[in-house]
C-alpha cells in the first residue's frame, strides 16, 4: 500500500513538471515571435515624402515637371515622324520592287524580239521584190503561190507581234521624236512641214511603249 502511493506521487509529480516546462517553452517561442515581429516592422523604412517646402518650391516642381512633359512630346513627336518617314520609305521600296518585277515580265522577250526583227525585215523584203504584176491570171502559178505564202507569212508575223506588245514605228509625215526615231538626212520639201518625217528607210518597233529599235528617216527642213 505504502508502495502504491509512493508510485503515485512520482507520475503526479513527472506529469506536474512536463507540464511547467511545455507551459514555458510555449511562452519563451511565443516571446520570440513577437520579439522578431516586433523588431521586423520596426526595420521596415517609411516611405519619404519630397513635399515642397514653400510655394515657389512648389512652381519650381511644377514647372520642372512641365519642361520634363514638353520633352518628351518632343520626342514622341520626332519618333513618330521617323516611323512615318520609314513607312513611307518601305512603301516606296516596295512600289519600285514591283514595277521592276513587271517590267521583268514585260520585257523579258525584249532580246529574242530584237533579234526576230531582221528576220521580219527580210520578210518583208522577199515579199516586196515579187512583180506586181503576178496577181494577174496570167501570172505564173509559182510566183503567185510565192507571193502569197510571203504576204501571209508576214502577216501572221505582225500578228504574233502585236499579241506580244511589239508595234511597229513608221512614222510618215509625223512630227520627229528622237526617242522613236534616228535621222539619216534632212532635205527641203516643198509642202512639208520643218521636223517632220519625209522618208523613212527602215522601220522602226517599241514594246509596250519602250523603244526597242529607232525607225530610220528623213527629216524636212525649212528653206535656206
Amino acid at each position: 500500500m505504502a508502495s502504491l502511493k509512493i508510485y503515485s506521487v512520482g507520475r503526479l509529480t513527472k506529469y506536474v513538471t512536463d507540464s511547467s516546462l511545455l507551459n514555458i517553452r510555449s511562452s519563451i517561442c511565443r516571446s520570440s515571435v513577437h520579439k522578431y515581429s516586433t523588431e521586423e516592422k520596426a526595420a521596415e523604412p517609411e516611405p519619404e515624402k519630397n513635399l515642397p517646402a514653400s510655394i515657389e518650391d512648389c512652381h519650381k516642381q511644377i514647372e520642372s515637371l512641365t519642361a520634363e512633359v514638353n520633352n518628351f512630346k518632343a520626342q514622341a513627336k520626332e519618333y513618330e515622324d521617323k516611323y512615318k518617314r520609314a513607312l513611307a520609305d518601305g512603301e516606296n521600296v516596295r512600289r519600285r520592287m514591283m514595277k521592276q518585277v513587271e517590267d521583268a515580265k514585260s520585257f523579258a522577250i525584249q532580246s529574242f524580239c530584237k533579234d526576230l526583227l531582221d528576220v521580219a525585215d527580210t520578210l518583208s523584203a522577199a515579199a516586196e521584190s515579187v512583180p506586181e504584176g503576178v496577181e494577174g491570171e496570167g501570172a505564173p502559178a509559182a510566183l503567185r503561190s510565192l507571193r502569197d505564202g510571203l504576204t501571209l507569212t508576214r502577216a501572221q508575223l505582225t500578228q504574233v507581234f502585236s499579241r506580244h506588245g511589239l508595234e511597229v514605228v513608221s512614222p510618215l509625215r509625223e512630227k520627229f521624236d528622237p526617242n522613236l526615231h534616228e535621222a539619216l538626212f534632212t532635205q527641203e520639201v516643198q509642202g512639208a512641214e520643218p521636223g517632220s518625217v519625209v522618208a523613212v528607210s527602215k522601220v522602226g518597233y517599241k514594246l509596250r511603249g519602250r523603244c526597242v529599235r529607232p525607225a530610220l528617216v528623213g527629216v524636212a527642213k525649212g528653206a535656206s
